[in-house]
């Protein structure tokens, strides 16, 4: 599968699958990406949104997706496309599981202050 990757993030990657395995992987791929997708189909057209579903055992093998400026839900064959860009900034980019336990920790702490000068002002403490 050709791809082109930026450095250091999944955003802005372009797959070209050459064959349905290829295909495949670069739908369960853009599956797990947090942000918007862009689809060129074999048709010409272009579908970009939030890709939220596909199934590839069913006959044929679909995605689904919730495109962007359209209301409800767009099925689309894997034989349709032609590539995938991860084209929406990814939410969760550059945030690990670590920083978010911290930031939590740093909540908790603060509200525990706050909580602690609430009661001291009512004279409970």
């Amino acid at each position: 599968m050709r791809d082109s990757t930026p450095e250091g993030t999944p955003e802005g990657r372009i797959f070209r699958p050459m064959n349905l395995s290829e295909l495949s992987q670069a739908v369960d791929l853009a599956f797990d990406y947090r942000g918007d997708v862009t689809l060129d189909l074999t048709s010409g057209e272009t579908v970009e949104g939030y890709l939220f579903n596909r199934d590839a055992a069913a006959d044929p093998p679909i995605l689904f997706i919730f495109p962007r400026g359209e209301s409800g839900v767009r099925l689309i064959r894997y034989a349709d496309i032609a590539a995938i860009v991860l084209s929406g900034e990814d939410p969760a980019s550059g945030k690990s599981w670590e920083g978010w336990v911290r930031k939590k920790e740093t909540e908790r702490k603060a509200d525990a202050a706050r909580v602690e000068a609430e009661a001291r002002a009512r004279g409970h403490l």
